[in-house]
Formats: structure tokens, sequence, C-alpha cells
């Protein structure tokens, strides 16, 4: 069995990030893949200042353990100003190669505009630097506030078959690299 560590990096409440991974973690669990949620809405993380201890926040060693336990990543973020969130950047940030280097990961962006990659690229250079594997197949949800419908559950069948594509690969990708 692979294990997952699923980063939600969206502050806000009722996020469409947070829906959308909670589908994926539900197809990779469907697969076999066991998955920790990270929601960085819970977590007290403090800003990267590039120091290697944290010792007042004791999420940090949550977020690096989690992390370093995991054969893989799913990591899903809003899209701000044509890029990542800036709390899916620091959580990453406080992490090292020790946590990141050699996990596969699946990308998730979410935007209130159309669908474009330009987050989903931001993540795609910050884990190839650490380097991470990202899957090719990748999820991009624009129009987000049109996506979901109340119960959190995706209203388009081509999207809904894109994250089944998505936790395939992801499996079956961390599984043979694994």
């Amino acid at each position: 069995m692979v294990k997952f560590a699923a980063i939600n990096g969206s502050l806000r409440d009722n996020s469409y990030s947070a829906k959308a991974i909670k589908i994926a973690i539900t197809r990779v669990e469907a697969l076999g893949g066991e998955v920790e949620f990270l929601d960085l809405r819970t977590m007290t993380l403090p800003f990267c200042n590039g120091e290697k201890e944290y010792p007042d926040y004791p999420d940090v060693e949550k977020l690096r353990q989690t992390v370093k336990a995991a054969d893989g990543l799913i990591l899903a973020t809003p899209e701000y100003h044509g890029g990542v969130s800036g709390v899916i950047k620091n959580a990453l940030d406080l992490m090292s190669f020790d946590e990141l280097s050699g996990k596969v990961t699946g990308l998730i962006s979410v935007l209130g505009g159309q669908p474009n990659s330009n987050a989903l690229n931001d993540l795609r250079l910050i884990m190839r630097w650490v380097h991470g594997w990202v899957i090719p197949e990748q999820i991009a949800i624009g129009q987000a506030w049109q996506a979901f419908n109340d119960e959190g559950k995706l209203l388009d069948e081509k999207l809904s078959e894109r994250f089944d594509r998505f936790a395939m690969s992801l499996v079956t990708n961390t599984q043979k690299l694994s």
C-alpha cells in the first residue's frame, strides 16, 4: 500500500481547493492508497525565515514528519494573482529535500475565472527544484463556483473522469517509484 500526504493550500472556509482535494483523496483511497490530510486552515505555521527549527510551532514538525513518511503528495492550491497561494508556498518552504525529494506528486489548482496552468506550473517548478516527481495528469478547475454542488460533489462528468485518471496515475506511478 502506498501512503500519501494531501495538503490543502487554502485558508478560506468552504474552500473549493478543500473540496477538490477531498475528491482526489476519495479516488486515491478507492484505489488502495492511504492518505493523511493536512489542512493548512487548522495548522499553526510560522512564516518561513530559513531556520531549520521552529520550536514554538509543533505543527511544523507534524507537517515535516507526515510528508517525510509519505510515498507521495497531493497538493491543492487556489490560484491568486496568477500563482500559488502564499500558504502552500510557505508550507513547502518550511520543508526541505529531506521531506520532499523523491515524492511522486499530483497537482490541483482552483480558479474563479478561466482554467489555466499558472499555479500548476509554479508547483511543478517547486517540486522539480526539490527533486520531486510530478505526474503529467493535473487538475485545473476554472470557474470553481460552478464546479461543485452543495455537498461538494462535481457537477461535470468529464471533470470527474479527469479525477479518476489523476488518481490512477498518482497511485500507479507512486507504486512504480517507491
